[in-house]
C-alpha cells in the first residue's frame, strides 16, 4: 500500500472511525483482499490510482480478510476481491471480482462527492453499526426490531449473533434461529447454528484440563471438540490434524466431520478453511 492520504488500512479497532464516521464526510470504498489472492493484487493498484487521482472524493479502506475475518463476516464476504461503497453510514453499492478500469471508474463516479444530505439510517443499519462498538446496545436495537416484526430474519440473526458473542446465552439464541425463512440471511443463520452445535459439548475449564491429559488419537478429537466449543478454532483444528497423524481412519471419519463443522463457523471457503482442508487431505491421501 502506498503512502497516500486517501488510502488507509482498515481494522476492527479503527472501523468505526474510518468507515462509519468517515463515510459521513466522504464516500468510503472498502477493498476486501488477501495477500494470496491474484485478482486482489491486480485490482489494488487500480483502486489506489483512482483514490490518488480523485484526491479526497472518496477514501479507500483496505481490509485484509486473513487478519480481519470479523469485518468480512459483517459484510458477508464470500469471495475476494470484494468491494463495498459506504456513504453516510450506509452501504450504497458493491461488486465482487476484478473490474476493468473503465467500469471501476464508473463505479467510483457513481458515488458522487458526498455533499448531499445524509439519509436516515434504517433500524438494521443502526443495529449493525452498534455491533462494532456496543454489543449491548446492538442487542437492544435488534430486540426493538423484533418487537414490531417477530419474524424479521435480519433481526433474528443479528440478535443471535450478539448473544453468541458471549458464553451462556445459547438458550436465548436457539429459538431465534428456527421457525422462519431466513432468505438472504440463511448462510449466517446456518453459521450460528453450527456454533450452537459445537457448544453442546461440555467445555468448562475442568473439561479442558481433563481432555489435555490423555495422549490417544480419540482423546485429541475429544480435546478438539472442547476447544471448538470454547471458540478456539485454530487450536481445535491443530488437534484434529494431530489425531489424523496418529490414526488415518479416524481422520477420515470423526476428524473430518468435526473439521467440516468448524469450517461452517469460520467460512467454508475462507483462507483458513482452505489451508486446513489442504493440510488434512495431505495426511489422508
Amino acid at each position: 500500500m502506498g503512502a497516500s492520504p486517501w488510502v488507509v488500512e482498515g481494522t476492527m479497532e479503527n472501523f468505526q472511525q474510518v468507515v462509519v464516521d468517515g463515510s459521513r464526510e466522504r464516500p468510503v470504498v472498502i477493498d476486501f483482499w488477501a495477500p494470496w489472492c491474484g485478482p486482489c493484487r491486480a485490482l489494488a493498484p487500480l483502486l489506489e490510482k483512482l483514490a490518488d487521482e480523485k484526491a479526497g472524493v472518496f477514501m479507500l479502506v483496505k481490509v485484509n480478510t486473513d487478519e480481519n475475518p470479523d469485518i468480512a463476516q459483517m459484510f458477508q464476504v464470500e469471495g475476494i476481491p470484494a468491494v463495498f461503497a459506504v456513504r453516510d453510514g450506509q452501504m450504497v453499492n458493491s461488486f465482487t471480482g476484478l473490474l476493468p478500469e473503465d467500469q471501476l471508474r464508473a463505479f467510483i463516479d457513481d458515488l458522487g462527492t458526498g455533499t448531499s444530505e445524509p439519509k436516515e439510517p434504517t433500524p438494521l443499519e443502526q443495529a449493525l453499526e452498534l455491533e462494532v462498538h456496543d454489543r449491548g446496545a446492538a442487542g437492544n436495537a435488534y430486540r426493538a426490531m423484533l418487537a414490531t416484526a417477530p419474524d424479521d430474519p435480519a433481526a433474528r440473526v443479528g440478535l443471535a449473533r450478539v448473544l453468541l458473542a458471549a458464553p451462556g446465552n445459547e438458550p436465548q439464541a436457539i429459538p431465534l434461529l428456527t421457525g422462519v425463512d431466513f432468505g438472504d440471511f440463511a448462510t449466517e443463520a446456518q453459521r450460528l447454528k453450527a456454533i450452537l452445535h459445537l457448544r453442546e459439548v461440555p467445555h468448562a475449564d475442568a473439561d479442558l484440563a481433563a481432555a489435555q491429559s490423555a495422549p490417544t488419537a480419540e482423546a485429541k478429537v475429544a480435546l478438539a471438540r472442547i476447544l471448538a466449543a470454547r471458540g478456539d478454532y485454530p487450536a481445535a483444528m491443530d488437534e484434529l490434524l494431530a489425531a489424523a497423524d496418529d490414526d488415518r481412519q479416524l481422520g477420515r471419519t470423526a476428524v473430518r466431520d468435526l473439521m467440516l463443522k468448524v469450517f461452517e463457523v469460520i467460512g467454508p471457503r475462507s483462507p483458513q478453511a482452505d489451508d486446513y482442508r489442504k493440510r488434512l487431505q495431505s495426511r489422508l491421501y
